[in-house]
This record gives structure tokens, C-alpha cells and sequence, in this order.
């Protein structure tokens, strides 16, 4: 467990002064004089130490009544609350935010959904974020808001709608409120940067370093044909929501330590949830310096978290779709499952218009409902029955891919589904739900890699030389609570290829 980081105001002080990029994201500073909260990096003139208030969160500064610095634009500060707290409670309660829980919802339907009573969980933001779930639902708000002001183009209508706002008035009075002027004072003649009237793009920030390379390769190796894209040092794919097709176009720049996405979607109300979503397929919330320090006290992981320091898992941008790729790729190669994921998209995904179609993207990957169904050819009958299987439960559960109480529980929910082994639900665990301690031990592509890196130990080790799937998991206990980075980093060292444990399958259906 992550203790709640205490801020002693000396420290926090000199990282101001420093300006130092390492702090960012990890506290704001709210000076009292000016009522303003600041990133650690603002250019702006430092204020004395006796003015300043350090916290965690941008919504506990603005809870306090702080409003947010128009010069250092805390809404493009990364996103580290995730990784502050020790709650996985507070954790699980964030992504769900971040997926609107709270634009039409209670805390108390939230917190049902979480497993614990109201009170508990607002005592739980407190602690961990200083500020209520609502306040850091209203946070989230407005920064997308002010980032929309500054980004793009769009009417204030667009952006009050598009940024969670019930109604304009409301989104012009708290604007006046906390900036002192309506919101489209703050975009001034900047003008947006959207490659045209179809498109937004806007940045998404991270903690640096950022190995970008590694995170295109993992995702250039698994890039289902038609509906995901890797070229020219970009991510594209299509993507839909409630029925409504569109595309994303994911870019780096390193030098300002962001991604650039291109979102082409027809209503902007959904901007939130898909933001949301390429927060999560990219990891952009991952700490890597701490992360790092815990997988570099093993001997036999130091060396390749030195080689990629910012090394990133991969998320899915849709948990039914990674969990047909998942049941796809037990026991063959990524290169197999990849070529029989796309002739399931040619039979059954939706074919978009020639012009909604990008060069490379044709299809958007069908729906459970789709594949509850069909008939998926080209494949055992077993597995065809598994996929048809899990694409009913997915009908059936909108909340399936939710991150459960604790690991055990995401991957015992899966496990309960017929054709769901332990390696295919770590593996869903791993990439939909966010669980950064997710490991499926018994990967062949994981036994592998610990073996060419270091050689395997004699006890537990097959006639190949390598560990068995049970030692592997109980050597991975070091790696707590960060296993499923050091599966990236086993997976970068041998070429990522990854395939089950050849049993899975068949033990799975049998169950």
C-alpha cells in the first residue's frame, strides 16, 4: 500500500521555486493573497510560503475557494490522484467518475456500486483527496470546460454540454463566479487548434518519462484489421458510443509531455467518457517514478525499468472487445489472434459509410449483442461457444468490466463465466479494468522472458528452463501492488508476445 502523501510546506515550497516538472501534478499550490490555485511549474511570480496553502488535489483547492491559474492551466496538470491514495475504494470511485457517474447520478448510487455506504466514502475522498466526491466530480467539470475554452472552437453551448454542465446557466454562473468573468472572456482571440469543423483535439498530460515506442509497439502488434491503425508514429481507431460511430488519432509531444488526441465524434456531450477512455487505453494517470522504484528493488527487473523508465500499460478502449481478443488468443500467437479478430470484425462488426471511413479503418467491432448471435467462424467450436458466451454476460451486464472491490473480485466475476480461465481474466483485469496489480503468471510469453533475462531457478523449472506459472506468481509478490507493470516490462523484453496457458481453454469450458 501507497501511504497518502504528506506535504511539508518547506519541500513544496522549493519545488515551487525550483519549479521543479518532477512535483507536477503531485500538489497545488493555493495562495491566499490571490485566491488562485497554481501548478507547481506556474511561470508566474512565486508567492512567500506564508501565503500558500499546499494540497493534494485541484478539487480540494477549489472546494476551499480557490479558482484555477489562467496562466499555468491546472487542467492540463497530469492526472496523478489515482496513485495517491491507499483506498482502492477511492481508486475504483475515481474511474467511475471519470465515466460520469456523477453527471446524472447520486453519491449514494455511487457508492452502492462500490460496495460501501455514502458516509464511508465521503470520508475516504476526504482523507485521500481532500475535497467530496461532488466537489471532485464539479473539479473535473470545469477544467475540461476551461480546457475546451482554450482548445478549441467550440460555441459556449458546445462546451457547457460537452464538459458535464446540466444547463448553460449554471455553467455561466459558476465561471463567473470563480473567474470573475463569463467563460468566453477566457478564450480571448485564441482561437482553437481543430483540424476542422469535424474534429477536436486537445491534449491529455502526463508524468514524463513516457516510453511511447514501447506503447505503439504493444498496440501496432495487436491492432485489429479495420478498426485500429498504427503509422507514422500515431494511434488511430474507431470508436463507438450508444450506436454513434466515429475515429480517435492519438499523437506524442514529448517536449511538452503530452499526447495530442483528434476526437471525431458527432456529439460533444460525449467528450467526457471518451477523454475518460484515452486516459486509460494510454495510462496517462501512472506515476512512473514510483512505479519504478518499487519494480527496480528486483535484481531481475532493474535493469529493464532502467532500459524503459516510462513504460506504460496499455489499456482497452472497450472491455467486451479486449475480452473477445483475450478468449481469441488462448493458445495461439498475438500474430494469430489478430488475423482471427479481424475476420471477426469483416463478418460481424458494423461497416461504416465511405465517408465516416479512414484509410485502414473500416469496421467498428460489433457488439455483445451482435455476437450473442452469431456464429463466429475460423475457430474451435469450443472457442466460438466461449465468445458467444461472454458477449450474452456483456449484454446482460453493462457493469461487467467495472473494477470489482479488489482484484480477487474482478477476476473471480470473470472467472464465473464459462470459457474464462484464470489467464484470460488476468488479462482482462489487466488492460479493461485498470488493475495495475493484475498478472496472468501462467503467460508463456512472461515464463519466457524471466527465463532469457536471468535464467530460470532450479526449483519450479520445466525441462526448457523456465519457472512454472506458480513460481512466477510467487516470485511476483515483490512486485506488489505494480505487477501488471512488471508484466509489460517481461512482455517488452521478449517482443511481447503473449499466449495461455495452453490448458486454459479447455479447462475453462470443462468447468
Amino acid at each position: 500500500m501507497l501511504p497518502v502523501m504528506e506535504l511539508n510546506p518547506i519541500c513544496c515550497h522549493q519545488a515551487m521555486l525550483a519549479r521543479d516538472a518532477r512535483f507536477d501534478g503531485r500538489f497545488f499550490t493555493a495562495v491566499r493573497t490571490t485566491g488562485i490555485y497554481c501548478r507547481p511549474i506556474c511561470p508566474a511570480r512565486a508567492p512567500k510560503i506564508e501565503n500558500c496553502i499546499f494540497m493534494r488535489t485541484a478539487a480540494a483547492a477549489q472546494e476551499a475557494g480557490f479558482r484555477p491559474c489562467l496562466r499555468c492551466r491546472p487542467e492540463t496538470a497530469p492526472e496523478l490522484g489515482a496513485w495517491l491514495g491507499t483506498s482502492n475504494t477511492v481508486s475504483r470511485a475515481l474511474a467511475l467518475i471519470d465515466a460520469g457517474a456523477l453527471d446524472g447520478g447520486s453519491v449514494n448510487v455511487l457508492a452502492e456500486r462500490l460496495g460501501v455506504g455514502d458516509r464511508q466514502l465521503r470520508r475516504l475522498f476526504l482523507r485521500h483527496l481532500g475535497a467530496s466526491p461532488i466537489a471532485v466530480a464539479q473539479t473535473r467539470r470545469v477544467l475540461l470546460a476551461k480546457q475546451l475554452i482554450h482548445e478549441t472552437d467550440l460555441s459556449m453551448l458546445e462546451v457547457a454540454l460537452a464538459s458535464g454542465f446540466g444547463s448553460v446557466r449554471r455553467f455561466n454562473e459558476l465561471f463567473q463566479t470563480l473567474f470573475g468573468r463569463p467563460p468566453a472572456a477566457l478564450r480571448g482571440t485564441r482561437r482553437g487548434d481543430a483540424p476542422s469543423a469535424s474534429a477536436i483535439t486537445l491534449s491529455l498530460g502526463y508524468r514524463p518519462p513516457y516510453d511511447w515506442d514501447a506503447m505503439l509497439g504493444f498496440l501496432a502488434a495487436r491492432a485489429i484489421p479495420g478498426v485500429e491503425r498504427v503509422e507514422r508514429g500515431t494511434y488511430r481507431r474507431t470508436i463507438e458510443l450508444d450506436g454513434t460511430p466515429g475515429s480517435i488519432v492519438v499523437a506524442h509531444e514529448p517536449e511538452r509531455c503530452r499526447l495530442r488526441a483528434t476526437i471525431r465524434f458527432p456529439r460533444t456531450n460525449a467528450l467526457p467518457v471518451i477523454i475518460a477512455r484515452l486516459r486509460r487505453v494510454f495510462d496517462t494517470g501512472a506515476d512512473p517514478a514510483v512505479i519504478g522504484a518499487t519494480l527496480s528493488q528486483d535484481d531481475r527487473l532493474r535493469p529493464l525499468v532502467a532500459r524503459h523508465p516510462g513504460l506504460r500499460v496499455p489499456g482497452a478502449w472497450d472491455g467486451f472487445e479486449v475480452g473477445v481478443r483475450a478468449i481469441l488468443g488462448q493458445q495461439i500467437t498475438v500474430v494469430a489472434a489478430t488475423r482471427l479478430a479481424g475476420r471477426v470484425v469483416q463478418e460481424h462488426g458494423t461497416l461504416l459509410a465511405d465517408d465516416a471511413a479512414a484509410p485502414g479503418m473500416t469496421h467498428v467491432f460489433p457488439r455483445p449483442k451482435v455476437l450473442a448471435a452469431a456464429v463466429c467462424t475460423g475457430m474451435p467450436p469450443a472457442r466460438a461457444i466461449a465468445i458467444a458466451t461472454f458477449a450474452r454476460a456483456a449484454a446482460a451486464n453493462a457493469h461487467l468490466f467495472d473494477r470489482g472491490a479488489d482484484l480477487d473480485g474482478s477476476v473471480s466475476q470473470l472467472r464465473a463465466l464459462p470459457g474464462i480461465g484464470e489467464w484470460t481474466a488476468q488479462y482482462i483485469a489487466l488492460r479493461a479494468m485498470r488493475e495495475p496489480d493484475a498478472f496472468p503468471a501462467s503467460d508463456i510469453g512472461l515464463l519466457r522472458a524471466m527465463a532469457d533475462q536471468h535464467g530460470a531457478d532450479q526449483h519450479g523449472a520445466d525441462q526448457l528452463g523456465r519457472p512454472s506459472a506458480a513460481a512466477l506468481l510467487e516470485y511476483a509478490e515483490r512486485w506488489r501492488p505494480w505487477r501488471a507493470y512488471a508484466a509489460l516490462h517481461l512482455w517488452t523484453q521478449g517482443a511481447g508476445s503473449t499466449s495461455c496457458n495452453p490448458m486454459e481453454a479447455a479447462d475453462a469450458l470443462a468447468a
